[in-house]
């Protein structure tokens, strides 16, 4: 299992570079250059010249990689120039808010999704599984940002049920030592708190999650319809073993393998289609704030928050691969 995290991690040395490299050249490669797309309107030849020398954008390309990197490396993920703090700093704020967001949802979606897809693989043919299939088309199908404005409009506004925009009511003054609402809710005991971040966490998490949903039933469906039908399977049956057994022993345990890695493939859909999500909710995570970057030209911090994500993504990807090891003896044997 050790040396698998070793493997792991020394390849996602390489992807990170390979991103860099795209990040630094996108941004150079902008019509008129980054001061340009800067400046806007303002961009006459002296303000051009003029950040082209603040940011170092007038040395060799090569010199300023390798400040980029240097600077990578030090901490130093630029500053914003809408709001004048350090990238890094701004991200350190909002991503506790987009976390807590991104689990509500993955949390819904694999609550839903798996029984959901082993129900209708168990009963392949009958109404169950025609809904499960209907269910995971609609999820699919339907835009994020269209599911999240019929939920805030017939949940929120016409009903009233949830809360409409934010992570918290302005009337809740409640200790945040971990900017997880729920959770410092829990941990300070204030049980008022950590229900209201919940009702403004229902809607937004159930929009974001109803891809992710649909994905997994599909694929927990089509895994345990595989397996179901194996040798192995039937020869356990022709022995005796016990219907729960064979189902969670047997059965479950071995679909389930493609299906963890389809969950750990899902977060990075989640990070990126929270920017839709908290954009319609006015959630205060990294989504919204990448909106505000990309309509102010804030290229500081779609760089940062861009290659920030990339390593949570990678991070993800190798707690996936170690999960196989839990799942599958096999994995750690290899490993």
């Amino acid at each position: 299992m050790l040396m698998l995290i070793v493997r792991r991690l020394a390849q996602l040395v390489p992807t990170l570079i390979g991103l860099t490299i795209l990040l630094f050249f996108w941004v150079r490669a902008l019509p008129g250059g980054p001061a340009v797309a800067l400046l806007g309107e303002r961009a006459t030849p002296e303000a051009v010249a003029d950040i082209n020398r603040l940011y170092g954008f007038d040395r060799p390309l090569l010199e300023q990689y390798f400040t980029y990197v240097g600077r990578l490396l030090q901490g130093d993920f630029g500053t914003s120039i809408r709001t004048r703090r350090p990238v890094l700093e701004e991200f350190i704020d909002r991503f506790p808010a987009t976390l807590e967001l991104s689990l509500a949802a993955l949390l819904f979606a694999v609550v839903v999704a798996i029984p959901l897809g082993y129900v209708a693989a168990r009963r392949r043919g009958t109404i169950v599984d025609h809904t499960s299939v209907v269910v995971s088309l609609i999820g699919v199908t339907v835009p994020v940002f269209f599911l999240a404005f019929i939920l805030k409009y017939v949940f929120a506004v016409k009903l009233g049920w949830f809360a409409t925009t934010g992570r918290a009511s302005v009337d809740i003054n409640a200790t945040n030592p971990t900017n997880l609402y729920v959770l410092d809710g829990l941990l300070t005991g204030e049980l008022d708190a950590s229900w209201d971040a919940i009702m403004h966490l229902v809607l937004p998490a159930i929009a974001l999650g109803s891809i992710p949903l649909a994905i997994i039933a599909r694929m927990t469906r089509a895994s345990v319809m595989e397996v179901q039908g194996a040798d192995y399977v039937r020869t356990a049956r022709a022995k005796g073993l016990r219907p729960g057994r064979l189902r969670n022993r047997v059965i479950l345990r071995n679909a389930m393998l493609p299906v963890a890695t389809t969950i750990g493939l899902q977060v990075g859909l989640l990070l990126s289609g929270a920017v839709l999500t908290e954009t319609v909710f006015s959630f205060p995570g990294i989504g919204s704030f990448l909106y505000q970057a990309i309509s102010s030209s804030d290229y500081p911090v779609l760089q940062g928050f861009i290659l920030a994500i990339a390593v949570v993504y990678a991070l993800v990807n190798l707690l996936v691969d170690i999960s196989y090891g839990l799942i599958d003896p096999r994995m750690r044997a290899r490993s």
